[in-house]
């Protein structure tokens, strides 16, 4: 009995340390809803703050992650072209064997291995300097009509409060486990530290 004196208050306050952190954790989460409490409303911080987090994650997509003047400078990038060149030119050269002479059956008769070519040589290198420009003038047609912000802060505010905590708890649920563990020893400390004291007051 005497033991149990000295045991019962670290166990009793380990359990609270557990139990202060894991209600401190889901209340990141609940209630969803809105709840009167003694006339206070309480709701979880991320329901309550859903708009305001949507909103804010919407701002650091669209400047941070996703600009397009970095997406810009990808796209137009002449290496890009370089990749697609093979391709391009495969099908450059599909035209004017196959297609040009189905078109035009009398231009073809007059066109021979050189000419094409040369004209795919041509066409290819008015393409270089083409690209870049027409991928600019996409950029900027797609930046005025892509609203990146909105759509992120649509997309996140439209999440059920549900998808919202199934979605951070894939992401931190380890976290939070070691912040209930962590809850628990702080308990297990400062009830040792009760004991301790009662031990040496007495």
């Amino acid at each position: 009995m005497h033991w149990l004196h000295y045991i019962l208050p670290v166990i009793l306050s380990t359990f609270t340390g557990w139990v202060t952190t894991w209600v401190a954790i889901k209340m990141l989460f609940h209630p969803r809803n809105p709840v009167k409490v003694f006339g206070l409303s309480i709701q979880g911080i991320f329901p309550k703050n859903q708009q305001a987090i949507a909103q804010k994650l919407g701002q650091v997509v669209s400047k941070e992650f996703l600009s397009f003047a970095e997406i810009e400078a990808k796209v137009t990038n002449p290496e890009n072209l370089e990749k697609l060149r093979p391709e391009i030119e495969k099908h450059i050269d599909g035209f004017l064997r196959e297609k040009l002479s189905t078109l035009f059956p009398m231009l073809s008769m007059f066109i021979g291995e050189k000419t094409i070519n040369q004209l795919k040589a041509a066409f290819l290198t008015e393409l270089e300097s083409l690209f870049p420009v027409l991928m600019k003038s996409y950029m900027n047609k797609l930046e005025h009509d892509l609203d990146l912000e909105k759509i992120v802060t649509e997309k996140v505010a439209g999440f059920s409060s549900e998808k919202l905590e199934e979605i951070l708890q894939q992401i931190t649920k380890k976290e939070f486990q070691f912040l209930e563990v962590v809850g628990g020893v702080f308990g297990f400390l400062i009830g040792l530290v009760q004991v301790l004291i009662q031990v040496l007051s007495n």
